[in-house]
């Protein structure tokens, strides 16, 4: 049967959909694909460990309404020539106001991922100028159909965005971790300049852990400048404090605990069977699920986080159960296949 090849242009924000585009346009090799995305050193440098090349068009817009909005104001002004040159067929993006507006103006069929209805900001911007939405099997449908989506246009599938991210090919480098016969400690601080995510207590998880754990490999993985430049004043030379400059998969086959504030890459821990700690900055159906199933532990105490690493440290660990889990999720390619292709 004669594949019609189209032409798709895909919109990345931030690392995690970096690494979960990657996986999705190997599936889409047979079309000719424009992969877009913005200037943010996470990207940036992530991207040169992948070996993948997306054209940056426009910026971060930082912590502020304002920033925000002049950011993606000047991005959109940016992106329109190069997209009408391209002349897409579709559009595919993770909830992007820029792909969704731009698609939207230019009457480009737009199909989003998204796994966060409680990111309502975003989601206003995004749903209501979509064609489809693809989404987790555990997310009611409900949530979004709220944001102006009709239940018939939104398409689940099961697995998440971190099983997708999760069964890539991980690419060595050189890590932060010691080779001393420590214990590795990985901690991931909350995207605080992110609309979505509540205030947390991150700052005194991170000095209840160095307190308690001093003699082993610590290493807080920062965000932004502002984040790091803070965190390792608190710090001092009790921990490594570093940019996201690493594959994530690859450091965290080297952790031994993994702290983090329950977005992608605490789940991503969780399904790679590494010990995994949720202090829930990030309020999900993944991690709920993952909690659930007993392959992420919930604890947003700082005091109760220290205790739960000691016992994490003293008990055997096998990560079969996560990898029984991670074996039986569904590629969403297919699915979306379907759907552009008609």
């Amino acid at each position: 049967m004669h594949i019609k090849l189209l032409k798709i242009w895909i919109d990345i924000l931030d690392p995690g959909q970096l690494l979960f585009f990657e996986q999705i346009i190997n599936g889409l090799k047979e079309h000719d694909i424009l992969c877009t995305s913005r200037r943010y050193k996470e990207i940036s440098e992530l991207a040169k460990i992948r070996k993948f090349k997306p054209i940056y068009i426009g910026r971060f817009g930082g912590k502020s309404k304002e920033g925000k909005l002049k950011a993606s104001i000047q991005r959109m002004e940016h992106l329109v020539p190069k997209v009408e040159k391209f002349e897409p067929d579709v559009t595919i993006s993770f909830h992007s106001p820029e792909a969704a507006r731009i698609s939207f103006g230019l009457g480009i069929k737009h199909v989003t991922f998204t796994d966060m209805p409680y990111a309502h900001k975003i989601l206003r911007l995004t749903l209501p100028l979509v064609q489809n939405v693809m989404t987790p099997h555990i997310i009611p449908k409900k949530l979004f159909t709220e944001y102006g989506i009709s239940a018939k246009n939104i398409i689940q599938y099961k697995g998440f965005t971190s099983s997708v991210t999760a069964k890539r090919t991980s690419i060595p480098h050189k890590i932060p971790f010691t080779a001393n016969g420590k214990k590795n400690i990985l901690i991931r601080p909350d995207e605080e300049e992110a609309s979505y995510v509540k205030s947390t207590n991150t700052t005194e998880i991170i000095e209840q852990i160095i307190k308690r754990f001093d003699g082993e490999n610590l290493v807080v993985l920062g965000r932004y400048p502002n984040q790091i430049a803070k965190i390792k004043k608190i710090v001092k030379d009790h921990a490594m404090v570093i940019p996201m400059s690493n594959d994530g998969k690859y450091l965290l086959e080297h952790t031994d605990v993994f702290v983090g504030s329950g977005g992608t890459m605490t789940s991503e821990s969780a399904l790679l069977g590494v010990r995994t700690i949720s202090y829930n900055a990030v309020p999900n159906h993944v991690e709920e699920f993952l909690v659930k199933r007993g392959l992420a532990i919930r604890e947003m105490n700082p005091r109760d986080i220290g205790d739960t690493i000691e016992s994490i440290l003293k008990t055997d660990h096998t990560p079969e159960k996560a990898k029984n889990i991670l074996d039986r999720m569904e590629d969403p390619v297919e699915k979306l296949n379907k759907i552009i292709k008609s």
